[in-house]
């Protein structure tokens, strides 16, 4: 697994904001050729993520490029120039706006033709899918299961909320006069659902309003509660947030890894299919759930504190 707590978007047009980003401990860090950049900069940005690629120091971070929407005249020559220039320092490409299974199948056969003529592995590029309409929510089990070079899906709540005529301006908060639960909740379980069918990571939108720390928080710990992966952050202050969010706490850490520990002893030297720890009754859907805290506990670089100790 890997760990996608925080995915820090960076604009390809600005190179003091791409060499800040290395020092940054977010998990992913992807260099934006869509949004962030002004069309007439779109060309230098190119040269500048190719340079950022194949220079910079990105130990322990997943790199990825946001590439352009499908439907402009951008999106071929960023792929081509991207990964021809940089594909040895590249782990995904993010392909915005996504609204059927054929924009990441063109995707993924436009990868594996410019692999093949540069001596690449076959298939080794990544692929996160962004998922920022209706038709793209209503399509998004198709898009799931488009292409095995797939890794994520990924919210884009500004344009979704724009497309569904959500009255709100604030992205990531919920729109004025809605007041019983959460507007967001059938997305981002749509999503969700979607993802964990075929063994995707879910991975949450921006949150704007980034001087406020604590409102990010608040909306992160919404997704991070469901079972989301992680958050994409737009300002450093957001990263440390974001990863203590999407990280188990150390006792849940530790407890996961003490309940795979006393299953083990209990299947295997005890040959019961079920165990005490403690007061606590475990099975294999104890097992099973103690799986995801654990591999998430382990991927976030957290250690053991506690060890298991088999019942005399």
């Amino acid at each position: 697994m890997r760990s996608r707590r925080t995915t820090l978007a960076v604009p390809g047009s600005n190179p003091r904001f791409i060499e800040k980003a290395q020092g940054l401990p977010a998990d992913e860090i992807f260099l934006d050729l869509e949004d962030a950049v002004a069309p007439a900069a779109k060309e230098d940005a190119r040269k500048n993520v190719v340079a950022a690629l194949n220079e910079g120091d990105w130990t322990g971070k997943i790199r990825a490029v946001r590439v352009n929407d499908l439907e402009t005249e951008w999106t071929y020559r960023d792929v081509i120039e991207v990964v021809e220039g940089a594909g040895a320092g590249l782990d995904c490409l993010l392909l915005p706006k996504v609204q059927d299974p054929s924009h990441v199948r063109w995707l993924d056969r436009l990868l594996t033709q410019i692999e093949r003529a540069m001596g690449y592995e076959v298939g080794r590029i990544g692929i996160e899918a962004q998922i920022e309409d209706a038709r793209g929510m209503v399509n998004i089990d198709a898009i799931a299961a488009s292409s095995p070079r797939l890794e994520t899906l990924v919210f884009g709540p500004g344009d979704f909320m724009a497309s569904i005529n959500m009255k709100t301006l604030v992205v990531g908060e919920q729109p004025p006069g809605y007041t019983e639960g959460d507007a967001y909740h059938y997305i981002l379980m749509r999503i969700l659902m979607a993802a964990r069918a075929h063994d995707l990571q879910a991975i949450d939108g921006p949150y704007f309003n980034v001087r406020d720390v604590e409102a990010f928080r608040r909306v992160a710990q919404r997704s991070a509660a469901l079972g989301f992966d992680g958050k994409w952050v737009l300002h450093p202050s957001q990263v440390e947030a974001g990863n203590e969010v999407f990280s188990p706490a150390q006792d849940d850490y530790d407890h996961a890894e003490l309940i795979l520990d006393a299953y083990e002893h209990a299947t295997t030297v005890e040959r019961r299919g079920a165990a005490m720890l403690g007061d606590e009754m475990i099975d294999e859907a104890s097992r099973k759930m103690a799986l995801v805290i654990a591999a998430k506990g382990r991927a976030a670089g957290l250690k053991r504190t506690r060890s298991f100790e088999p019942p005399v």
